[in-house]
């Protein structure tokens, strides 16, 4: 497996469990994104993606997006997109 830095951790809700990325590489629903940082370590596949509350399909470098993610991360952590 290959991972490439793709972006950020820049906030973090509680409620619903979702992470603002600040992307630096396109990402796409569907991706395997794996999130790492001090005392972080999640691996996960994109199920929704958000910009400003409206639902995308994919984020572009720059975009700041939300994603759901299944438990807690922190202001950044580093996101790395995984391929095979």
């Amino acid at each position: 497996m290959v991972e490439e830095e793709i972006g950020m951790v820049s906030d973090f809700f509680a409620r619903p469990v979702v992470a603002g990325l600040d992307l630096t590489a396109p990402l796409k629903v569907g991706d395997k994104i794996h999130i790492t940082g001090h005392t972080t370590d999640l691996e996960l596949i994109v199920e929704s993606m958000q910009i400003q509350n409206v639902d995308v399909q994919e984020g572009k470098p720059g975009d700041a997006v939300g994603v759901k993610v299944p438990d807690r991360v922190r202001r950044g952590d580093k996101v790395y997109k995984v391929t095979e």
